[in-house]
């Protein structure tokens, strides 16, 4: 039972530190435009805050070795805490500018690299003492809650907003973070995982695992391509004067249907190869994304974005359960950096060219090609993991239900403004 509590911690830690979040995301330019007057300085932190994630295959090879355990994530959730009360501290002092916004993104990122690898990682290995595939299951239930918070999140944050509160609703996330971390301070890591001493690099713990990087590949695209959902239907919606209304359907769909198929993914994943259905995922999300841009109508664009929500859980439940199945400890840890990299990077180079191709082309035309351009490369990974069988590497010492016993020794885009 004590694996059901600790991974109960790690679930209800996380989800309420992501619902805090979606809540504060809403008040946090406001807050920072009031303050400074620039709407350049409201990108800010989350610009800083990304640097450090980019970077960490470089930096953090040995630091996100280090978060092994839920007294150590409960460390990195307090300076993470710290990082996100900087911005209403200041401008309660009257003193926010840009250093501090760059300064707050900075620490918040380089917490994010470690905590949001580590937490999964931790959740992963408590899964592992549970049963057999619930180091995915409770993966997929991490993923999930962090729909059900952008579903119902923003929601409240615009109420909380309209009735008056806009810093306290910082002062909540920095609590939410903190209280996070308490939760999983007694939560014990691998002890099996534990003596395996390196400190691999991403590229060192993608040997021997093919479909992790076609997995990659395929998530990646959908990454880049993401932008022309959010941004897409964004600008859509101001385009016809119905500002909002587009973006509005597009991601109501999408979490009703990313939450729904969160409830059976794990079932599909076990029937299913998994780097097949990772392509299989993108390549029906990109026809979705397809299906938006010719038929443009907020009722046809909620159908498209629940059936997008659905395929792209599936997809990334697949990835999971190639990560935890076929590695253990710093290995398990490296692979969840470089797939937190990968969303990160993935999303930010689109967000960089995409506000150009749809000013140029149109948001309904970049919907259809950004959907061809996602199909066609899952649909490469599809055919590439078809033709070859992959050749993971053995777990080195995966734990098994029956090894929770008494002499093991005790031991998570998320702390903050992943995206």
């Amino acid at each position: 039972m004590k694996a059901q509590r600790e991974a109960l911690a790690l679930l209800v830690g996380g989800g309420v530190a992501d619902f805090a979040f979606r809540v504060s995301q809403v008040a946090f330019p406001l807050v920072v435009l009031t303050e400074t007057g620039s709407v350049a300085a409201t990108g800010l932190a989350g610009a800083a805050a990304g640097v450090p994630v980019v970077l960490s295959p470089w930096w953090a090879r040995k630091a996100r070795q280090w978060v092994d355990s839920g007294a150590r994530l409960a460390v990195i959730s307090a300076v993470a805490s710290l990082a996100l009360a900087m911005v209403p501290a200041a401008a309660m002092a009257g003193v926010l500018e840009a250093w501090v916004l760059i300064a707050s993104g900075l620490l918040l990122g380089t917490c994010e690299a470690l905590s949001t690898p580590g937490r999964s990682a931790l959740l992963a290995d408590t899964g592992d003492r549970w049963g057999p595939d619930k180091a995915v299951e409770l993966l997929t239930w991490q993923d999930g809650l962090r729909r059900i918070g952008m579903l119902v999140g923003p929601s409240l944050g615009a109420l909380a907003v309209t009735a008056g509160f806009t810093e306290e609703l910082l002062w909540l996330e920095a609590l939410a973070v903190v209280s996070a971390g308490l939760l999983a301070a007694a939560v014990r890591g691998n002890p099996r995982s534990l003596e395996i001493q390196e400190a691999p690099s991403i590229r060192a713990a993608l040997v021997g695992r093919r479909d992790v990087l076609l997995g990659w590949i395929a998530r990646g695209t959908g990454c880049v391509t993401w932008f022309a959902f959010t941004l897409g239907l964004s600008v859509l919606g101001a385009q016809r004067d119905r500002p909002g209304i587009y973006l509005a359907y597009g991601m109501t769909g999408y979490g009703v249907g990313a939450v729904a198929a969160s409830v059976f993914a794990v079932h599909v994943v076990r029937r299913l190869p998994p780097a097949q259905l990772a392509g299989g995922a993108w390549v029906f999300q990109g026809l979705c994304w397809v299906g938006m841009g010719l038929w443009a109508e907020p009722p046809a664009i909620a159908a498209f974005a629940c059936l997008g929500g659905v395929s792209v859980v599936l997809g990334i439940a697949a990835i999971s359960a190639v990560i935890t199945r076929s590695s253990v400890g710093p290995e398990r840890r490296a692979l969840l950096s470089g797939q937190s990299v990968v969303v990160n990077a993935g999303s930010a180079a689109g967000l960089l060219v995409g506000g150009p191709l749809i000013a140029v082309f149109g948001a309904e035309s970049v919907l259809v090609g950004s959907g061809l351009l996602t199909s066609l490369v899952a649909g490469s990974v599809l055919l590439a993991s078809r033709k070859t069988q992959a050749s993971p590497r053995k777990p080195q010492a995966s734990p098994s239900p029956e090894c929770e016993t008494a002499d093991h020794v005790d031991r998570d885009h998320h702390p903050g403004r992943a995206a």
